[in-house]
């Protein structure tokens, strides 16, 4: 099987990205851009991210999760505590998370730390999801391997009947993630594959050092 991609080429045209118009926090410019791609309506998950891990076989693995809040200090999502990832990040916290918005034609690279998030906020989250997603939150040993699809429904019909009339709890393998960025990258696409490419680095005084990369 063989297929040549080479012919594949779009013009990066729709922007520019300079110094000048960088604040001083990226978060206020990943606000900025978040904000302008929300209001593009060009996709259905703008909210979509590559997560990268370092696995415990070693090897990297990045997976798309979905971002559900950032703020200054940093970018929020939840899963399976006992997943591949949650494991992963439990053995090295460290990760790369990126967007990429073509209809923009920018991707934004985040380096950073992940932390769990204090449990009273991951039981807020839980109990704003719906019904369905807490039970196959509950159901789901993320990441292992099953039998058969039949399986998983089985396991879901009858936590339905437990749980039916009653509250839904989170368990306790499942809930948040803060990443704590060290550095956050953020690429413009420009004709000729000359690329704005502007990276912040958190310094020791908690400043941000901002510098611009060759494409």
């Amino acid at each position: 099987m063989e297929k040549d991609l080479g012919n594949y080429r779009k013009v990066y045209a729709k922007k520019q990205l300079s110094e000048a118009e960088a604040p001083d926090n990226p978060l206020q410019l990943f606000q900025q851009w978040f904000h302008e791609i929300e209001a593009s309506g060009s996709t259905d998950e703008h909210n979509a991210m590559t997560l990268a891990t370092v696995g415990l076989d070693g090897y990297p693995k990045s997976r798309v999760v979905l971002l559900k809040g950032y703020t200054y200090e940093g970018f929020v999502f939840f899963t399976n505590y006992q997943s591949e990832k949650g494991l992963a990040m439990a053995a090295d916290p460290r990760v790369c998370l990126s967007f990429f918005w073509p209809y923009l034609e920018r991707q934004v690279i985040i380096k950073g730390k992940a932390e769990k998030l204090p449990e009273n906020l991951s039981d807020g989250y839980f109990e704003s999801r719906p019904e369905g997603s807490k039970l196959g939150a509950i159901v789901s040993e993320q990441s292992r391997v099953i039998p058969s699809r039949e399986y998983l429904e089985k396991a879901v019909e009858q936590l339905e009947a437990v749980y039916h009339g009653r509250e839904i709890p989170r368990p306790e393998f499942w809930g948040g993630y803060l990443v704590r960025p060290q550095s956050v990258e953020f690429w413009q696409g420009r004709p000729d594959r000359l690329h704005d490419r502007l990276r912040y680095t958190l310094l020791e005084t908690w400043d941000w050092k901002l510098e611009r990369l060759a494409p």
